[in-house]
């Protein structure tokens, strides 16, 4: 071994003759590896903490915010518009919550409140149960047998309607779309063109919508969709009654005024149709009511004498039109009349609502008898 050889032997590790130092391979991968996993460590950190933020409600606030979702909106336009609506810290973080979660396919459309701060959790279950801000409606009821002159004046002293505005409307049937209005007579003397063609039932419209002409309008669809519900070929009956429409609901409004038990309905119809077939006059007291418009418990003789079109007892057939609102139950009653032998008949005064029937002038005057007694009785 010569001199220079002994040196290098006594020379530190990673040390050379020349003075230069030279390191293992592996310690600088070591470095470079420690240094990626910092890094890889608090990228990963930095986006939890991110998506944990995201995730967070919003900063508290008291007011709530109106929030639509549109018919036909998917979730993706929802969260955007929540971030829009600054409900959401983040509509990204959200889209993927919802794909983790499941959801966003039940959410419904229309307005809901939301409050700044609410949890997502609590939103996507508002979304799903469709826990919309509900809509302020104007509800009203229509009872059978009601006139237009008490809808008037009943929804006017309720500050539904303006009464005048409605009164006049109903006379202007030229500017509603009804099947059922179309063979109205031009030519007839009515007290209103639609009286009886306004179907009574429980409505109810939208405040913001509301006005008499779309209260009119509504009745009169409803009427529309209510003749659907009769027996098929009930068109074809009225041929065979020989009556038009308007003359069935004139009927069916007469029947609608003088009977309470549904049974009666077909009988009292067929009673209307036997005396208009001889040419009797009617005589029925609520035509009387009617033409002196008002309602009363009990008609007096000296009604009966009131020269009226509408007045049943002076003038023979049916009166110009309906005299009142008839149900579903009278108009079929008109259309399917019972066959009967009876052509008078008079209230029970039992307090059964019903009538005794009769099919002679000298059975009827019996029963009326009758009637009384049974009140006597009830008073006793």
């Amino acid at each position: 071994m010569n001199r220079e050889e002994a040196r290098e032997m006594d020379m530190p590790d990673g040390e050379t003759g020349t003075g230069t130092v030279r390191r293992k391979p592996w310690k600088a991968v070591f470095i470079i590896l420690l240094i990626l996993f910092f890094l890889g460590a608090g990228t990963v950190t930095g986006i939890g903490m991110f998506v944990a933020n995201s995730l967070k409600p919003v900063e508290a606030q008291g007011e709530s915010i109106t929030f639509t979702i549109e018919p036909g909106m998917n979730s993706t336009a929802v969260t955007k518009k929540l971030e829009e609506a600054g409900l959401i810290r983040s509509s990204l973080i959200f889209s993927y919550y919802l794909r983790y979660k499941g959801e966003g396919s039940r959410f419904q459309a229309g307005d809901y409140a939301l409050t700044p701060g609410m949890t997502l959790d609590e939103m996507i279950a508002k979304f799903n149960a469709g826990d919309t801000i509900p809509v302020e409606t104007v509800r009203f009821t229509v009872p059978e047998g009601m006139t237009v002159a008490q809808m008037a004046a009943q929804f006017g002293n309720a500050g539904i309607i303006d009464e005048e505005v409605f009164l006049r409307l109903v006379s202007e049937p030229q500017n509603f779309m009804a099947e059922s209005i179309r063979d109205i007579p031009a030519d007839g003397n009515y007290v209103y063109w639609l009286e009886g063609y306004l179907f009574p039932e429980t409505y109810e419209i939208v405040k913001e919508d509301f006005a008499e002409h779309v209260m009119v309008q509504r009745m009169l669809e409803e009427l529309d969709r209510k003749l659907e519900q009769l027996p098929e070929g009930w068109q074809q009956q009225m041929d065979k009654l020989g009556l038009t429409f308007h003359e069935i609901m004139t009927v069916a409004s007469l029947i609608e005024r003088e009977v309470v038990v549904d049974a009666e309905r077909p009988i009292v119809a067929g009673v209307i149709y036997n005396r208009l077939e001889i040419g009797q006059p009617l005589q029925i007291d609520a035509t009387v009511q009617y033409a002196l418009g008002e309602h009363k418990d009990r008609v007096l003789y000296e009604d009966l004498r009131v020269d009226h079109l509408y007045n049943t007892y002076r003038h023979n057939g049916l009166p110009p039109g309906p005299i009142a609102a008839p149900g579903l139950a009278s108009i079929r009653a008109a259309l399917y009349p019972e066959e009967t032998p009876y052509f008078y008949y008079v209230t029970k005064k039992d307090g059964s609502q019903e009538h005794l029937f009769a099919e002679t002038y000298a059975q009827h005057l019996e029963n009326i008898e009758r009637s009384k007694q049974m009140e006597a009785g009830g008073n006793g």
